[in-house]
């Protein structure tokens, strides 16, 4: 069997399936759309003899599809999480992200995060399938449909297919040139509620309780929870109140964002927002949510796996650095906070996701694919 270090790679197929794939909008809130990339996943696996098992999780998102490379092996394997859903809206590909290319760098909306990451692992995978996956571990790919909402549904799926396994491979996207992820933040989402009292502006505005005030209160409150010096960040992203401009607002919903770097921090910010208070009298304040995805921290299991990872780019002539903590998370943080060794980052390397300017460069395509590919030959 050819290594990861002389076997061809056709970057120029590879770049074609992650068009393929980018050419189908799958925001998380369009079901169809998700769908309709996995059923082109699906079919890159055909002639690996991989076994499929692809299934609804929740009426709310797109199928989950888990791809075994041999069943029958029980030893626990490598994992390889990749998410299909995007937050670009429909629409995007006829409007402000056309798919097109500009020498190096190919745009369009997903195709860094992470359509062009989940295709570079299954061409590595493809590549052992051609030439005898049998000196690899036992491979499982789980594509998900929810990632970009926290993956609502999906994380119990992950969590327990994990619980099987020794190594967890994401294909998130590179960052910041090309560096793979060995730790992220924790993220949290609450949602606070005001209820004040509604009464006309003009005739009688001692009456009412201005459940906007009350939250105005609340919104600078959050924002002076973030303290850079120990990595908490906070951010107040919608806001939605009141029915007309001469009505004191009964009702004002808002919903926050929280990054944090320990579960001790977590613990320490829950109680401060379930802690929040308003000055306005007679406003009923209600706070839900918490957090959704632990800390990633870097531990000695991380460390090993990177080192590995390393020597196999090294090989191929690249060099590999990890990035320093991101505020970003993923499905790797429900891995690595279960004390599994869990490299993240292993996607294209680009920029913009989210953006109108997303876009992966199609020079990081082949050692993409030798990466993973040395990852699943090497891996013990």
């Amino acid at each position: 069997m050819a290594s990861f270090i002389d076997c061809r790679i056709d970057s120029s197929t590879i770049l074609d399936r992650i068009e393929s794939i980018t050419r189908i909008e799958s925001p998380t809130s369009d079901p169809a759309g998700v769908n309709r990339v996995l059923d082109v996943i699906e079919g890159w696996f055909a002639d690996t003899g991989a076994t499929l098992d692809r299934a609804a999780i929740d009426d709310r998102f797109g199928d989950m599809l888990r791809v075994r490379s041999d069943p029958t092996r029980n030893e626990p394997g490598i994992l390889i999480l990749s998410h299909v859903d995007t937050v670009h809206p429909i629409g995007t590909l006829a409007g402000a992200l056309p798919l097109r290319r500009e020498g190096d760098r190919v745009y369009g909306p997903g195709i860094y995060d992470m359509k062009g990451g989940l295709t570079i692992a299954v061409a590595a995978f493809r590549q052992l399938a051609r030439e005898g996956a049998g000196r690899s571990l036992p491979i499982t790919f789980l594509f998900t449909p929810d990632e970009e909402v926290g993956s609502l549904a999906s994380r119990k799926h992950i969590e327990a297919e994990a619980a099987h396994c020794r190594y967890v491979l994401v294909t998130e996207p590179k960052r910041n040139g090309g560096k793979v992820v060995t730790q992220r933040k924790g993220t949290g989402r609450y949602e606070i509620r005001a209820h004040g009292r509604p009464a006309h502006s003009g005739g009688n505005h001692d009456k009412g309780r201005s459940a906007i005030r009350a939250m105005a209160e609340i919104i600078l409150a959050i924002e002076g929870f973030t303290d850079y010096a120990r990595g908490i960040t906070t951010n107040v992203g919608k806001v939605r109140g009141g029915t007309a401009t001469n009505v004191i607002p009964e009702h004002c919903v808002i919903e926050a964002d929280l990054r944090v770097c320990t579960m001790e921090a977590a613990a320490e910010m829950g109680a401060r927002f379930q802690g929040l208070r308003t000055t306005v009298p007679d406003v009923e304040i209600t706070v839900t949510g918490g957090l959704n995805r632990p800390p990633y921290g870097r531990d000695a299991r991380i460390n090993a796996l990177f080192a590995k990872a390393a020597a196999i780019y090294e090989r191929v002539g690249q060099k590999l650095e990890s990035d320093a903590l991101t505020g970003g998370g993923s499905d790797g943080n429900f891995t690595a906070a279960m004390g599994l060794a869990t490299l993240d980052g292993l996607g294209v390397a680009g920029d913009g996701a989210h953006t109108n300017h997303e876009h992966l460069l199609y020079s990081s395509i082949e050692p993409g694919v030798r990466l993973m590919l040395g990852l699943m030959q090497t891996l013990e």
